[in-house]
């Protein structure tokens, strides 16, 4: 054969698991943190869709002192019998074999969220191992596994009684895989909490057994007490609207339940289910409320003369300002964007949410004038305070064209062009602008220097926000524009001309970033903390894409400096502190704790927060949306007495907080 000849002999065939260890990204979205919880999200949503099914009513969760992870419930429990056609038990052949499951031809299950048949088998093809217990038929079975392959046959190794049944599987994710594994507590309860909302009456509970630690999540208030819960460190405008509505369609069955409340805060926060599988980019059931929600406030917005004849209609943004909306459907056949599932492009589910929304919504307002209108005069609220954003917005623009180019006079730009190679500090003062100045590196770093705290956009309007100098400043700077509400693009991507035609002159773009770092870099005090926290503000409401895509850091400046002669060290907390001035040669070293950056000279700032092979920093994730939503408007919001209980909650653990 001629070198380099392509021929047969050169085909590899990945046979059983190997494909998703050669390529798991293809099959959990990535192998960094998001993966290794998916694998989680993967088990227990099996469980889940025993309890949709009336099967399961405990679903419990234990992180092991070993790192591995458990979940284990009440359901039917995976058959053992041996599969007519594979010769192999039924649980060895869904943990052993890609697309092999229960739940294709709807008979097993009404509703589910495992529909690819991938799941289990993914997260025992990335374990290093993984047993399984199945309680089913009086008897106790169990079956080992290592990197997807059986290292035992399916045993019995026990009896029970004829009415224990489930299943429970324990894993140990394999660290030649993941790049670490390490669990996230605020992952995995966040979404047991989400589905204890979306299954009423099923109780979950997570135990931690490092910590000896156990967190029970129970509602049978379903989505009006979800809804309360998100709304609860804000000023709800009414009681909760909920309507829940099966119908049968060509497709199959098709369930629709929505709660919804409006509060007093500028933002609006809509969580989407398909299955009980949190869609997070939208889909088309999305879209299908956010068109009802539009038309019915417009047609009682003319009804009860609040827009007059000759005014434009609300744009799908002004009706969203204030709201909180969780929308869950359940449907036989979910089709969800590639494994992760993060999107529903089931197009029919589109007319039954929106003939669902509109019945409900409008027999609500019918029903309750008094609430409905002041949603109507929080939307004519939101339009009349978009429309002075939008002219702020373009007396930005025409003023930056005007300027020649645009930057910020305050801003100390970079030399190099590539946004991948350059980062932005945003620097607290003058005095600690002019060390970052002279400190940074010319070539790569930028400087943009504040004055005071930044305006909290939790409690202003975009209007506001845009005639604030520092926020301008800050979204010239980025280059990006800014994102009018979290939600706008969480629908089909194709929704129809009466929500989208209106954006008002906003867009983000982020491949407009000139910056691929933006960096925050701040006092290591209280005041540094607040003004970190109220940038951070900023960007999740206003530039939420950027955080998610990681390209927010916080700077972290040491709090000490250990002198002994000529030799120097630094310290970042009261521990290392400790360890270095035992290393430190000499005896009785100084220690000087700095207030701020001011106090450090640019070589000093440079050595210790700036240069990129010295310094420490953290990246701004998002690990749970719903508590990012709730602790932003709990310690920046207007309501008051939630914030003093949290304050007092954790004052003593304050104390100790490393900032």
């Amino acid at each position: 054969m001629v070198e380099n000849e392509y021929g047969a002999g050169q085909i590899t065939v990945l046979k059983g698991l190997e494909a998703v260890r050669h390529r798991p990204s293809m099959y959990i979205g990535n192998t960094d943190v998001r993966g290794l919880h998916h694998l989680f999200v993967e088990v227990v949503d099996n469980s889940i869709d025993e309890a949709m099914g009336g099967h399961a009513k405990n679903i419990e969760v234990v992180l092991h002192r070993d790192n591995s992870l458990s979940v284990t419930d009440d359901g039917r429990g995976i058959p053992v019998d041996i599969h007519p056609e594979e010769g192999i038990p039924g649980v060895t052949l869904a943990l052993t074999v890609l697309h092999a499951g229960g739940k294709f031809e709807g008979k097993n299950y009404k509703f589910s969220g495992g529909l690819h048949g991938v799941g289990v088998s993914c997260v025992n093809a990335l374990a290093t191992w993984l047993e399984v217990t199945v309680r089913r038929h009086g008897k106790i079975y169990q079956q080992r596994f290592e990197r997807g392959t059986p290292v035992t046959d399916l045993t019995v190794i026990g009896t029970t009684s004829e009415d224990d049944t489930g299943t429970s599987v324990r894993w140990l994710a394999d660290d030649t895989i993941f790049t670490k594994v390490e669990y996230h507590e605020e992952l995995l309860t966040g979404r047991m909490r989400d589905l204890s909302y979306l299954t009423p009456g099923v109780r979950l509970v997570f135990t931690d057994e490092n910590k000896g630690e156990s967190h029970v999540f129970h509602h049978e208030g379903g989505l009006t007490a979800f809804v309360e819960h998100l709304n609860s460190s804000r000023t709800a405008l009414h009681k909760p609207i909920a309507f829940q509505t099966e119908r049968e369609e060509m497709s199959g069955p098709v369930e629709v339940n929505v709660a919804m409340q409006y509060n007093d805060s500028y933002q609006d926060n809509i969580l989407s289910f398909a299955n009980n599988i949190k869609t997070g980019e939208g889909g088309f059931h999305v879209s299908g409320f956010r068109m009802a929600l539009t038309k019915v406030i417009n047609q009682f917005a003319r009804k009860m003369g609040i827009l007059k004849e000759k005014e434009n209609n609300f744009t799908g943004d002004d009706v969203l300002e204030g709201l909180c909306a969780v929308i869950s459907v359940k449907l036989r056949n979910p089709q969800f964007e590639g494994q992760t599932k993060g999107k529903l492009g089931n197009a029919e589910i589109q007319g039954v949410v929106n003939s669902i929304v509109n019945e409900g919504l409008t027999e609500f307002f019918e029903q309750n004038p008094s609430s409905a209108k002041r949603i109507l005069e929080k939307a004519a609220t939101a339009a009349r305070a978009r429309e002075a954003a939008r002219k702020a917005a373009d007396a930005i623009k025409r003023a930056n064209a005007l300027d020649g180019g645009g930057l910020p006079g305050k801003l100390k730009d970079c030399i190099e062009k590539d946004p991948a190679r350059c980062e932005l500090f945003l620097v607290e003062g003058a005095s600690a602008g002019g060390s970052a100045q002279l400190g940074r590196d010319r070539r790569t770093q930028a400087i943009l220097a504040l004055r005071g705290k930044p305006l909290c956009v939790e409690k202003a309007r975009l209007d506001k926000a845009l005639d604030n100098e520092e926020i301008k400043s800050l979204i010239t700077a980025l280059g990006t524009g800014i994102q009018v509400n979290s939600q706008s693009k969480n629908g089909n991507g194709e929704e129809e001309e009466e929500v989208e035609k209106d954006r008002n002159g906003f867009h983000f773009d982020l491949g407009k970033l000139r910056y691929h770092r933006v960096i925050i870099m701040t006092d290591a005090d209280v005041d540094g903390a607040h003004i970190r926290t109220l940038l951070l503000n900023f960007f999740y409401r206003y530039m939420p894409d950027l955080v998610s895509q990681g390209h927010v850091f916080l700077a972290r400046p040491p709090l000490y400096k250990i002198t002994s002669g000529k030799h120097v060290l630094y310290a970042w907390d009261d521990a290392e502190l400790a360890v270095k001035q035992k290393e430190i040669p000499g005896r009785n070293p100084y220690v000087q704790r700095f207030k701020g950056l001011g106090e450090m000279n640019d070589v000093e700032l440079a050595d210790t927060t700036m240069l990129p092979d010295k310094r420490k920093m953290v990246q701004v994730t998002v690990d749970d949306a719903v508590e990012t939503d709730r602790t932003f408007s709990l310690l920046l919001g207007e309501k008051v007495e939630p914030r003093r209980q949290f304050i007092e909650a954790h004052a003593r653990d304050a104390k100790n907080l490393d900032i």
